[in-house]
């Protein structure tokens, strides 16, 4: 006579969002960066903010230019759509998409070389448009696809492993955004995942250009004793301006936001973001304070990190050109092709 062998229990569901989807659904294809590079680490944390901001992957488009940093959509939102762009030249193809269809969260990944080199054009014309997307600059100070060499971004004295010494001044992309009027500049590191998770959630809610810039080190290239972006010292010199903390609309009746020490911003979907100044009452509403602070930061050899500035009244690509409510991806050839007659007047108001 047999007994019968007790079946293992069953694992524990996946927790799933509103949305009934797992953080697995989020996933991308598996990573073929360097073991330890930060960009994986910024990878998790988008990951992380779609599923509890309850994202429709499907309605998202990434885009990315050339770099490591480019190759990191592959690894997040599989459902989503994405197009790689030739390098410096993914703003255009963002600015795009973004005006065929205004229903798109727009999730843009690159690098220091990308953005503040070949691609500064391009980007300064997207922040001066204010298009709608989350622009994530995954900056290491060097090129790490080609060999370590320094990027625009390299800090002034930086030396690089073998010992060449960086004698050509940065491009800040905060103090940069912040010049050209961007209404969401923030700034993290890899190594804070919390901070990132709220910024990131913050720029998913808010309706313009989001220009991010997370200190993310080259473990191959520049992550040496001497490099000023190597883990040690973005963690040995990183002074948040405030503990960020972010409601999303649907949980606000059961989030209370602490009052009195806290300043709240209100994004247009109902979400807030709380900010309790860590240093001198620090404002994020305030431009002129946010590049002051920036720039006496460079003096002190501080790395400031936190949402350095946010306007959320400020109007975007689709208010400024006057495009239709529909997606333009949804209209008809009789609504898109509406022939000569109104071709030629809209020729003449152009007059």
């Amino acid at each position: 006579m047999t007994t019968a062998t007790p079946s293992a229990p069953a694992p524990p569901a996946a927790p799933t969002n509103k949305l009934g989807l797992t953080k697995q659904d989020y996933v991308g294809s598996k990573s073929t960066l360097c073991a330890g590079c930060g960009h994986d680490s910024i990878t998790a944390q988008l990951i992380n903010a779609a599923f509890e901001m309850n994202i429709e992957a499907y309605k998202v488009g990434k885009y990315s230019g050339i770099g490591c940093s480019s190759k990191t959509p592959a690894y997040f939102f599989n459902q989503a759509w994405g197009f790689n762009s030739v390098h410096g030249r993914m703003p255009s193809v963002a600015s795009g998409a973004a005006l065929a269809n205004r229903e798109l969260v727009n999730i843009g990944v690159s690098g220091d070389g990308d953005s503040m080199s070949i691609g500064i054009g391009q980007l300064m014309h997207m922040i001066r448009r204010n298009v709608p997307i989350i622009y994530i600059i995954e900056d290491n100070g060097v090129y790490g696809l080609t060999k370590g060499q320094f990027s625009a971004t390299a800090d002034l004295g930086s030396v690089l492993k073998h010992g060449s010494v960086n004698e050509l001044p940065p491009i800040d992309p905060c103090t940069l955004a912040l010049e050209l009027g961007c209404g969401f500049v923030a700034r993290s590191f890899s190594g804070d995942p919390k901070q990132m998770n709220a910024i990131l959630k913050a720029a998913m809610a808010h309706n313009g250009t989001c220009i991010i810039d997370i200190i993310s080190p080259c473990v191959t290239f520049n992550n040496h004793d001497s490099s000023t972006k190597s883990y040690k010292n973005a963690k040995d010199h990183d002074f948040p301006l405030h503990e960020l903390g972010f409601v999303q609309f649907n949980e606000l009746e059961q989030v209370e936001i602490p009052a009195g020490e806290s300043k709240v911003v209100t994004f247009p979907d109902g979400s807030k973001v709380s900010f309790r100044a860590l240093r001198e009452d620090y404002d994020p509403t305030d431009r002129f304070g946010a590049m002051k602070i920036l720039h006496e930061g460079v003096e002190k050899g501080e790395f400031l990190t936190g949402l350095l500035y946010v306007n959320t009244s400020k109007p975007n690509v689709h208010d400024t050109t006057h495009i239709v409510d529909a997606p333009l991806v949804h209209l008809g050839q009789a609504a898109l092709k509406p022939g000569k007659d109104v071709l030629a007047k809209c020729m003449d108001e152009l007059m």
